[in-house]
């Protein structure tokens, strides 16, 4: 079994600041891309920033100067650090993994993992 598990959300006021972060658990051989993405209300899912096993990242162009990805691979964990939060950074952030797995002895299995989701809220 492989989860996810997110913390960091909460009520922010605009111009403020979060540090969210999600630490993989579980039979894991090893992790590729991590990210985190978002779902504000009536909205689809959309990606928010992801980063690779050797640190390259990309991010949606609402955050780029805002939001920074960064991950701890001895800790199997992925931060987002928010700053400058707007009311419509508002949304339940999921964390994503690209995981391999162990699987008895010497086997592998390759997934990709979503975390339950954690509430930001940015209001005043």
């Amino acid at each position: 079994q492989v989860q996810l598990v997110e913390s960091g959300g909460g009520l922010v006021q605009p111009g403020g600041s979060l540090r969210l972060s999600c630490a993989a658990s579980g039979s894991i051989f090893s992790i590729n891309d991590m990210g985190w993405y978002r779902q504000g209300p009536g909205k689809e899912r959309e990606l928010v920033a992801r980063i690779s096993s050797g640190g390259s990242t990309n991010y949606a162009d609402s955050v780029k100067g805002r939001f920074i990805i960064s991950r701890d691979n001895a800790k199997n964990t992925v931060y987002l650090q928010m700053n400058s939060l707007k009311p419509e950074d508002t949304a339940v952030y999921y964390c994503n993994a690209d995981i391999v797995r162990r699987i008895g002895y010497g086997g592998r299995d390759y997934n990709n993992y979503w975390g339950q989701g954690t509430q930001v809220t940015v209001s005043s």
